[in-house]
């Protein structure tokens, strides 16, 4: 295989914020590794206690935008008290892996000026918050949220929650809002700005000055109480009610608590009475935990078989296979029903709903139709993506020969080959789908009679794919060299 791989990233994601003055482009800062260069646009996703400023950056080696979060220490004394302490929390903040939380990426601290920083990449959410959503359906004329659509959205909020209250050691998210909710465009939902208490007691940001104080429980800030994931249910509740009586974003201002208790008596469904008023309860000893609030008849729901077989798929890698030849041929018998009288019934490739099936994966890829009570399988690594060189000239000169092992997994890969007009071989250009939704496309010139399996271990020896997809890559290439 010849040496000369062109590639050509293409991205999924774009920004929904394009803005005509140059001046917003502008690089005023980089990250110690060069990888995200901070713009001068600030964004709005930061209703977060202690996050001073949000720009808008770019992420250089994947070509999307992403956040740009500064926290500032009001004084550097008290940065060097809590310094390890901040540094493990966001350590354990950047492990998180869950299609539901939006994605921390890295992190690292500023002590050069005057006050100490500490600066966090996270993930870019470009379709706006929940509240945004609810007040522009308000402004239809809705009263309610459509029942089956809450649902929905309280599986995926406590799922995120579930897996945050479920780690070693429990991650409190204690800044639960639906400012704090988004909600992508075809109904994906993601929590963002977790807010480590550690941030909240030792910057200068106070907590006082957080709208939507109805969404913090009554014993938060009371003395002698340890934060803990009760805090947690209580936001969540206020969650479930404003998605469900959106006549509460009518108000504005602090939310009353006589409005918040006629906005529940007012929902017709008893079981979603119960369900909010056991989160909001002042004791937090009664409320329930969010593995509990899986379970509670109002959200939980039998799994069909489709979408338990589809979990099965993505947890464990199965790749759709439908990049093969054999597999694209209509007549291929894929089931044989047996009936009663003796009879069989063949159900063939070209019955089958291929697109739909590949459509509802994606989603489910997504986090679109999380899992309830089932016991998920933890896996012993979480999934990371490929590190950035060290802020070292001898690390960021390294010579060509080393690189940075691919982590993320093929989920579909396409190949052409077209004959050279030399003669001699072919131009083979293979696109893969990554399981981040990234495509990445790669071209080069492949002389006759060269190994399919070679071929593959190259693209894995030079971080282009990962190891476990070799036999599936030399498949497919081997099929557009014939």
């Amino acid at each position: 295989m010849t040496s000369n791989l062109t590639i050509t990233e293409t991205v999924v994601e774009h920004s929904g914020d394009e803005s005509d003055d140059d001046e917003d482009d502008d690089v005023v800062e980089q990250s110690p590794c060069g990888r995200w260069e901070k713009r001068r646009q600030e964004v709005m996703q930061r209703d977060v206690p202690g996050i001073d400023h949000a720009y808008l950056a770019m992420d250089t080696e994947e070509g999307v935008e992403v956040v740009w979060n500064e926290v500032q220490f009001s004084e550097r004394k008290d940065f060097k008290s809590q310094e390890e302490t901040v540094k493990k929390v966001f350590e354990n903040l950047i492990q998180l892996d869950h299609p539901n939380i939006v994605s921390f990426h890295r992190f690292w601290t500023d002590v050069q000026g005057e006050k100490a920083r500490v600066i966090f990449i996270t993930e870019y959410m470009t379709s706006g918050s929940l509240k945004q959503f609810l007040k522009k359906t308000r402004k239809n004329n809705y009263k309610t949220m459509n029942e089956k659509v809450w649902k929905r959205w309280c599986r995926q909020i406590l799922s995120a929650l579930s897996y945050l209250h479920g780690c070693d050691v429990p991650i409190v998210h204690g800044n639960l809002s639906c400012d704090t909710i988004f909600i992508q465009h075809n109904g994906l939902i993601k929590i963002g700005s977790v807010a480590p208490d550690t941030i909240h007691n030792h910057v200068k940001t106070c907590r006082e000055e957080r709208r939507n104080m109805h969404f913090i429980a009554p014993e938060y800030g009371q003395p002698g109480h340890i934060v803990d994931c009760a805090v947690d249910v209580y936001a969540f509740g206020m969650c479930a009610l404003e998605m469900a009586a959106l006549e509460l974003h009518d108000i504005e201002g602090p939310v009353p608590k006589e409005a918040i208790t006629q906005a529940i008596q007012g929902l017709e469904s008893p079981l979603q009475k119960d369900f909010i008023n056991r989160c909001l309860a002042e004791n937090p000893a009664d409320r329930p935990s969010v593995r509990d609030l899986l379970l509670d008849p109002c959200v939980f729901e039998v799994h069909s078989l489709k979408l338990l077989a589809s979990h099965c798929m993505v947890s464990n890698d199965v790749m759709s296979p439908d990049h093969t030849q054999e597999s694209l041929d209509p007549e291929k018998v894929i089931a044989v029903i047996k009936r009663a009288d003796g009879s069989e019934m063949l159900m063939k490739k070209g019955n089958s709903p291929t697109l739909e099936l590949e459509k509802f994966l994606e989603e489910v890829r997504n986090g679109l139709y999380p899992l309830t009570g089932v016991e998920q399988v933890q896996k012993s690594t979480p999934w990371q993506r490929p590190k950035s060189p060290a802020n070292d000239p001898e690390v960021q000169s390294i010579n060509q020969e080393s690189y940075e092992e691919e982590t993320r997994r093929v989920i579909n890969v396409r190949c052409d080959a077209k004959a050279l007009e030399t003669g001699d071989g072919k131009r083979l250009t293979v696109t893969l789908k990554l399981d981040d939704k990234m495509n990445r496309q790669l071209t080069c010139d492949v002389k006759i009679g060269e190994n399919p399996l070679e071929l593959a271990d190259e693209l894995i020896l030079y971080g282009f794919a990962n190891r476990m997809d070799r036999e599936n890559l030399a498949k497919v290439m081997e099929d557009a060299l014939r």
